[in-house]
């Protein structure tokens, strides 16, 4: 019988729940949720647990399993579930925000939980081989900082044994690949508290892969038809307001401040910005489409607990453009932009990508005449078909200004991470008044679509680091090449081989310490640098070279002019072989 993985997840959460009960009488509980790959519960513990303590709960755990205790589902009134939840103040909580009627909760082994379900049947579809606990983390009751700090206990749960430790192994694969930890060993980036939480300084290898990608992302642009904007970094509250973010995202804002008694707000966003420059001037329907492009950087306030190296911090450059275009235009321009992404990521190496199509959310709160969401709906759905891409249907996930796609990619071991969006923007081309004039003479409004191809160049970072585990391609590598001399001596032959190097534009260095042989070949390999040129009497006396790669091939007897073609050839074709 094929089990329901999120029904384990959830009836294994219950489970939890009671064996913590158990031990530690006088827990007050809160929520136990199924997540991606397996489930947590939040408790107020009578004393502090740690990771000792996780053996002891999985223990009993599988006590109560083997029981063989069925789910029973069962419905009660408002005032019957405060009476049977006496004394668990979050679950007193969570039962006087509930509407009236009758509520339901699920009962095992006699503990009882305020639970809509589904579970499984029976506690012994639970195999005890299938989870395992993980981890103990703080957590706010409800997420604000105000409210009691719950001990949160995180596990892993599968459909079977083998899923588990599949999914065990890619974790201690994840782990290797941490871009924090390879950020720090190979000298990347890093982030400094003490100067502010979130904020990421890059060094002069992780620069030279930056300028790498920035280079490529600017000529790719242009040769797809867009322009390249530079915009401030703060502007007038009145922007804002226009805009709506101080309605909609102040939140996410920094204060303002204040210049010439007026209120600045450094920017969260770039759009308002590119919608003042297509204001600047009347466009008629002969101008369009415009594609617009930036690599703005942008700051937004992330509280301090969720900021996470790359992945969440509070300034980033985002990979930014906007599209504005006429009604007629916009299938054509989102097949564009679409096929451009996928481009880009397939350059990248990325190879299994798919697409979520976020809808139109649910209540008035949205904008635009429902005609103009279902021509932008559909010419997303036109735009994936087209390219034969899987897609999923993101019911109701679309912001309020308009749907959109999310593209998402599976890293090297097979990890989603979203990575472009294209989304449609019925509300600030309204707000700003955008207008173009048409081929009748008559002022009309523009369509505007949001996109980002790699998102931000920071978050970017982090997953193709983690993707490649730090062994870029070539073309992207901050050190290509570096020449290593055998003994002092050879020296003066290295320097010559570095100068036609840097001559042909690629990026290297001699290795001129006073360190062994072997040793500066660790280290090169260690800095995962793709080429080691390692010269001594035979290769000055021949005017050759002897090539180490960092995957341990070895080829000698080669000359510099051969090495250099052949290395500006992979280059040119953006290749992701050595």
């Amino acid at each position: 019988m094929e089990i329901d993985v999120d029904k384990l997840r959830h009836s294994a959460a219950h489970v939890m729940a009671e064996a913590v009960l158990h031990l530690y009488p006088g827990t007050r509980f809160g929520i136990g949720p199924a997540i991606d790959d397996g489930f947590y519960y939040d408790f107020l513990l009578p004393k502090p647990i740690t990771l000792e303590d996780l053996p002891a709960i999985e223990k009993e755990m599988r006590r109560i399993i083997s029981g063989g205790h069925a789910f029973v589902r069962k419905e009660i009134s408002k005032e019957e579930a405060k009476k049977l939840f006496a004394g668990q103040d979050f679950k007193l909580e969570l039962i006087d925000g509930l509407e009236e009627g009758t509520i339901s909760i699920y009962e095992q082994d006699g503990f009882v939980d305020l639970c809509r379900g589904p579970h499984l049947e029976n506690t012994r579809q639970i195999r005890p081989d299938c989870f395992k606990l993980r981890s103990v983390a703080g957590a706010y009751w409800r997420g604000d900082e105000k409210r009691p700090m719950l001990t949160r206990i995180y596990a892993y749960a599968f459909a079977s044994k083998a899923e588990l430790e599949a999914h065990l192994k890619m974790l201690e694969e994840a782990e290797k690949r941490d871009h924090r930890k390879l950020g720090k060993e190979l000298d990347l980036f890093s982030t400094h508290e003490e100067a502010g939480p979130g904020l990421v300084y890059w060094h002069p290898m992780g620069g030279r892969f930056r300028v790498a990608l920035e280079n490529w992302w600017r000529d790719e642009h242009y040769k797809n038809g867009y322009e390249i904007l530079f915009t401030p970094h703060i502007g007038k509250s009145w922007l804002w307001q226009t805009s709506g973010h101080l309605g909609f995202y102040k939140a996410g804002m920094y204060s303002p401040m204040q210049i010439d008694e007026d209120d600045y707000y450094i920017k969260p966003m770039n759009c308002p910005f590119h919608i003042m420059i297509y204001n600047n001037g009347v466009h008629s329907y002969r101008d369009l489409p415009l594609r617009w492009a930036e690599l703005g950087t942008v700051y937004r306030y992330e509280r301090s607990g969720t900021l996470h190296g790359l992945a969440r911090v509070r300034g980033f450059t985002q990979d930014d453009a906007h599209i504005i275009c006429t009604p007629e235009q916009i299938e054509d321009e989102i097949a564009e932009v679409l096929r451009f992404s996928l481009f880009m990521h397939k350059t990248l190496g990325f190879k299994e990508i798919k697409a979520y199509l976020a809808t139109k959310p649910a209540g008035d709160g949205s904008v635009g005449a429902q005609e103009m969401w279902d021509t932008a709906l559909e010419s997303l759905r036109k735009a994936v078909d087209k390219e034969g891409l899987a897609y999923e249907m993101d019911e109701g996930g679309g912001a309020f200004y308009g749907p959109k796609i999310d593209l998402k990619i599976k890293d090297a071991i097979g990890r989603e991470w979203q990575l472009t969006t294209i989304q449609f923007d019925f509300n600030e081309p309204e707000r700003f008044d955008m207008t173009y004039v048409d081929a009748d003479g008559q002022r009309k409004r523009p369509y505007m679509v949001h996109r980002a191809l790699l998102g931000s160049i920071e978050r970017f970072f982090g997953v193709y680091l983690e993707h490649t585990a730090g062994a870029f391609p070539v073309w992207l590598c901050p050190e290509q090449v570096v020449v290593i001399p055998v003994a002092p001596a050879f020296d003066a032959y290295a320097k010559e081989l570095l100068a036609s190097l840097n001559a042909a534009g690629l990026r290297a260095r001699a290795d001129l310490s006073d360190a062994r042989m072997n040793a500066k070949i660790r280290e090169a390999q260690g800095k995962k640098i793709p080429y080691m040129l390692v010269v001594g009497q035979r290769e000055m006396d021949e005017k050759t070279l002897s090539l180490r790669m960092r995957d341990g091939r070895q080829e000698n007897g080669l000359t510099m002019d051969g090495f250099i073609a052949r290395v500006r050839d992979l280059v040119e074709k953006k290749s992701l072989e050595l």
